[in-house]
């Protein structure tokens, strides 16, 4: 069953949001591509519940209330069955308080952990697979133990920065400084010369997006680029053309996928997604990779139970698995299980180092 014989059929209606403003925009291309090719393989399969479906686009890039107000006006009127995001973790918080239970929410990209509210699921990377492998790793190949932990000023890299410490400690390593910065008011230079005045060998970047860009080209130019270690939790392809590459042989990322990475599902991903939009689409990364992987696991969430009922799916949820661009996400606890990989900065691209 394709999608000429569900023409006609109501559609499914999944809100999109994704970051088109603010300090994740660079985001949106891509990750609206992404999830435009998930809906077409859906679509020439069986849609979903034998429906066809479309995405309604809501820029996830403003203030938390500000779209959480939209979402939950769409949800509420009817106007969509269910939610996508790839967005800041506040507005995630925002978005749960006001429509968590009514739809259900696949939120993508990396977060913090701790979330139970029923009917959402998280895609994303959770910091005990994000952050501590990686840490562990830095720590032992790089003797790189005093860490200046550097985000900005919400609640993904605060409870990043809690958990990085642990992990540090575990790993006989330290933070020795830690600073916040509010999204789009980055100034580098008091931030470099903290990390210099605390003589850090090692960054923990929690910044994201335009902040983390500026923060990485301003740094290029000095001599710590040379000598401190950065590992970045939310650096991908976007971020790492913005800066104008790195040569230090320092930067580093860990994320669930990188274009980079050859896996079969990977190569196969990129095949489909290259066929779809040409060698000139925006640059493929893991904020987009997971719009994708996250609207097929709403798919296959709303298939397994025969209804977009929250209450209904998470009841049958355990088990559920897709194949998305990283490999296979199998749901847990409303979590997806999947591997990490670490990446170095290689000029203008990245070279996948090995997975967690």
């Amino acid at each position: 069953m394709g999608y000429d014989t569900l023409t006609g059929t109501e559609p499914a209606r999944v809100a999109l949001v994704v970051p088109l403003s603010g300090t994740l925009g660079m985001v949106g291309p891509c990750a609206i591509n992404c999830a435009q090719l998930a809906a077409a393989e859906l679509n020439e399969a069986r849609g979903v519940l034998d429906r066809p479906v479309e995405l309604v686009l809501v820029d996830g890039g403003g203030e938390p209330a500000t779209v959480a107000s939209r979402v939950s006006t769409l949800v509420r009127d009817g106007t969509v069955d269910a939610i996508v995001g790839t967005h800041a973790s506040d507005v995630r918080v925002a978005l749960a308080r006001a429509i968590g239970g009514l739809v259900p929410f696949v939120y993508t990209p990396p977060y913090e952990g701790g979330e139970r509210t029923p009917g959402i699921y998280m895609a994303g990377e959770v910091p005990d697979r994000q952050l501590r492998p990686a840490l562990h790793w830095l720590v032992e190949t790089h003797g790189a133990r005093r860490w200046f932990l550097l985000g900005n000023d919400y609640v993904w890299p605060r409870r990043l920065h809690s958990a990085a410490r642990n992990y540090l400690r575990a790993a006989g390593a330290e933070a020795v400084g830690q600073r916040y910065v509010r999204r789009g008011e980055l100034d580098p230079q008091p931030l470099l010369d903290a990390i210099a005045a605390a003589r850090a060998d090692a960054v923990l970047l929690t910044l994201i997006g335009s902040d983390l860009v500026a923060f990485n080209r301003a740094m290029a130019g000095t001599a710590l680029a040379q000598r401190v270690v950065r590992l970045c939790a939310a650096l991908e392809e976007n971020g790492l053309l913005g800066a104008a590459g790195d040569d230090s042989g320092e930067l580093y990322a860990s994320m669930g996928y990188f274009g980079a990475v050859t896996t079969d599902a990977s190569l196969a991903f990129r095949e489909r997604y290259e066929a779809r939009y040409g060698g000139h689409a925006p640059v493929l990364n893991g904020h987009g990779e997971a719009c994708y992987g996250g609207l097929l696991l709403l798919g296959a969430l709303a298939a397994r139970a025969g209804t977009f009922a929250p209450q209904a799916i998470d009841a049958v949820a355990d088990g559920t698995t897709v194949l998305g661009g990283r490999g296979q996400l199998t749901v847990h606890r409303r979590h997806v299980s999947q591997p990490v990989y670490l990446a170095r900065a290689n000029g203008l691209e990245f070279e996948v180092l090995r997975s967690f």
